[in-house]
């Protein structure tokens, strides 16, 4: 599965994806994530170059209608979109024309691309929408707005999903696209060390212990339930599922 990432702000994301499960994922091959600044794709009239030789990039403006705030402008993240569709398609070109030099060359299935705008107004983004993109589609492009939005004409012309994680309003997209990934990366075979350890596939209660048995704290002692020592996995399914 490949991610695409397009942001103002991608070393938001390089904690994140180094450590734990998604850090592995990335070293195994199992998942990729690719990132697409739009200032680096603006074109030349939204750039201003300085006598020191640094250059200021105009990625936002005031919004027609008035209010508060400024508005990412359209030209950057149409820019940096049609620069990861790009990159998608030269990877796969790449790879068939390997392939079409092999003694037996095997048929291989073209990119599926998934556009996915976040804000709040958009569908919530659950379990399902996630295996739905993992089973589906090959890449998916993230565009992560910050300030008061992006300009509304990306959303008409790349009819990206409108999603949302939460009734909240957060500073940009970039936290949302990490839940996204970390999800969506759950559901692809390998990244977890067994697959039917996905909360979503087995019977999970929202309560777990470990050592020791028994915990003292302040002098009183907190227990492990007793079915969950007996051994009996019909007993403790059941506890499970009663949602203890």
């Amino acid at each position: 599965m490949k991610f695409h990432v397009v942001t103002l702000f991608p070393e938001s994301f390089d904690s994140y994806l180094k450590e734990s499960i998604i850090g592995r994922a990335i070293s195994q091959k199992l998942i990729s994530v690719a990132f697409y600044d739009p200032r680096k794709y603006a074109p030349k009239e939204l750039k201003k170059k300085w006598p020191d030789g640094n250059v200021t990039v105009y990625a936002d403006g005031r919004p027609f209608g008035g209010g508060p705030g400024m508005v990412l402008r359209a030209e950057p993240y149409i820019a940096a979109i049609e620069k990861a569709i790009e990159t998608i398609q030269k990877e796969f070109e790449k790879l068939d024309a390997k392939n079409k030099k092999l003694a037996k060359p095997k048929k291989l299935a073209k990119p599926k691309i998934k556009l996915v705008y976040f804000s709040p107004a958009g569908e919530k983004f659950t379990t399902a929408y996630a295996k739905n993109a993992v089973t589906t589609f090959t890449d998916v492009i993230f565009i992560c707005g910050r300030y008061e939005g992006i300009d509304a004409r990306v959303q008409e012309i790349f009819k990206a999903d409108d999603i949302s994680i939460g009734d909240y309003v957060l500073t940009g997209g970039e936290l949302p696209a990490m839940v996204c990934i970390d999800c969506m990366a759950r559901q692809v075979s390998g990244v977890l060390g067994n697959f039917d350890s996905r909360e979503e596939e087995r019977i999970s209660s929202s309560k777990v212990y470990t050592r020791p048995e028994v915990l003292i704290h302040k002098k009183k002692k907190h227990t492990v339930p007793d079915v969950l020592l007996s051994g009996n996995p019909k007993l403790i399914d059941e506890w499970k599922k009663n949602g203890n």
